[in-house]
């Protein structure tokens, strides 16, 4: 879907950026390709914790699994997660909180960077009111994206809302993580003496997307 008619050399350049709308029952996630103006949606859809019960160990294991296996697959040069928003239920925020830093973790062993952002600048960015609904959400995602409809709307708008991360992120061309954020080994470069207690040696894994 090409969005827009202004492009720079180095926007010509594939990009993959993964979006994560973090969830202790069912996480939505998103891929899509940037090349220049042009946003090719890879996947969107969602981890579904709901049969492990209560236990939040075995979610947060699940959690890290699936997005290796799914950075393994498609590599994304940079991830975009949305921040926890904040609630009256403590329990609810520190499990939340604890699902979006496995999800980060996963991308740090992997040498991604990530960039968190606020509800409401996500829904700001895809749709110009930060106020706007789950629904409206999808609904400009759906219009701008040419998106199919999707007949499971629960299942459908935790995709969405993923997707409207990567979105955002995209609006952004980057700047937040050429601005501050930093991959792992750039951050042990800034910070040695955090190598001293380091337990092994982190191994960079090969780079390359396959066309």
């Amino acid at each position: 879907m090409l969005l827009s008619s202004a492009s720079s050399p180095t926007d010509l350049l594939p990009k993959i950026i993964m979006g994560v709308d973090p969830g202790t029952q069912i996480m939505g996630y998103a891929v899509i390709e940037v090349t220049g103006s042009r946003v090719t949606v890879l996947r969107y859809d969602v981890i579904d914790m709901k049969k492990l019960g209560t236990n939040h160990a075995l979610k947060l294991k699940k959690i890290f699994e699936r997005m290796l296996e799914l950075i393994d697959e498609f590599l994304p040069d940079e991830l975009a997660i949305e921040a926890p928003f904040f609630g009256v239920n403590v329990q609810s925020m520190l499990k939340l909180g604890r699902a979006q830093g496995v999800a980060i973790a996963a991308c740090l062993s992997r040498q991604i960077p990530y960039v968190e952002y606020a509800p409401t600048k996500v829904k700001q960015a895809v749709t110009g009111s930060g106020s706007a609904s789950k629904e409206q959400v999808a609904k400009m995602l759906r219009q701008t994206l040419k998106l199919p409809p999707i007949e499971e709307a629960p299942k459908f708008l935790d995709a969405t809302d993923a997707l409207a991360v990567a979105m955002c992120h995209h609006y952004q061309k980057g700047n937040n993580v050429k601005a501050g954020t930093k991959s792992w080994d750039k951050f042990l470069t800034d910070n040695p003496e955090r190598m001293a207690s380091a337990s092994g040696t982190k191994k960079a894994p090969a780079k390359a997307k396959a066309k």
